[in-house]
């Protein structure tokens, strides 16, 4: 997929690659389970607090989103605003391009600046970001007042396991013609979901 604007207008085929909302692979599952303990109880106490649970959860499973290693200034100088520029390839870098984690998701020495009025040779959304997890799980306890009127205790725990999921790296690698690469390339500086939090909730159903 292609860019409605590319960033090399004489080489359109160049801004060929993934869409930037391509999700490789994303998954959900769900499961309720009511649990048999306390079905045939005969004491008052066990039917009031032993009985009729419910236990649900939800596990998401998302690949990481496409992203495109740019740079803050314009080497073409074609005057175009619009479109991010992207670096070159280093002929001279070996090792791995992404290393994970949120202080250096890729490594910025994998890229070059291109000489003065030229454009870079690095492809659209080649990169792929951090991937999501997240496992959420609820507890119910349901008391029968009377035929059509029951009372319901539910516990919430949302992302359970509190495992942190990163959001896409700073992309700009370089900043400027000449230098180092930016310090902030490839660092990620926030989630795209919380820490974990719990519900709490008590609900008249009639």
């Amino acid at each position: 997929m292609a860019d409605s604007f590319g960033a090399n207008p004489l080489n359109p085929m160049a801004d060929y690659g993934r869409a930037s909302f391509d999700v490789r692979h994303s998954g959900v599952i769900q499961a309720t389970y009511d649990l048999p303990f306390g079905r045939n109880a005969d004491s008052v106490w066990q039917k009031a607090f032993v009985s009729n649970w419910q236990v649900s959860a939800i596990v998401t499973l998302q690949s990481g989103l496409p992203f495109t290693p740019q740079l803050s200034y314009n080497p073409s100088n074609d005057g175009d605003t619009r479109n991010p520029v992207r670096p070159s390839w280093n002929p001279n870098f070996t090792g791995k391009v992404v290393n994970g984690g949120p202080d250096q998701f890729f490594n910025p020495l994998a890229f070059i600046q291109p000489l003065n009025g030229t454009y870079g040779n690095v492809g659209r959304n080649i990169l792929q970001g951090p991937s999501l997890t997240q496992f959420d799980l609820a507890l119910a306890k349901r008391w029968t007042i009377s035929e059509r009127t029951s009372l319901q205790f539910r516990s919430d725990f949302f992302n359970l396991f509190n495992h942190t999921n990163l959001n896409t790296p700073n992309p700009v690698v370089y900043a400027a013609a000449t230098g180092s690469p930016s310090p902030s390339a490839g660092v990620i500086t926030s989630t795209p979901t919380t820490s974990r939090q719990v519900q709490l909730g008590l609900k008249l159903l009639w």
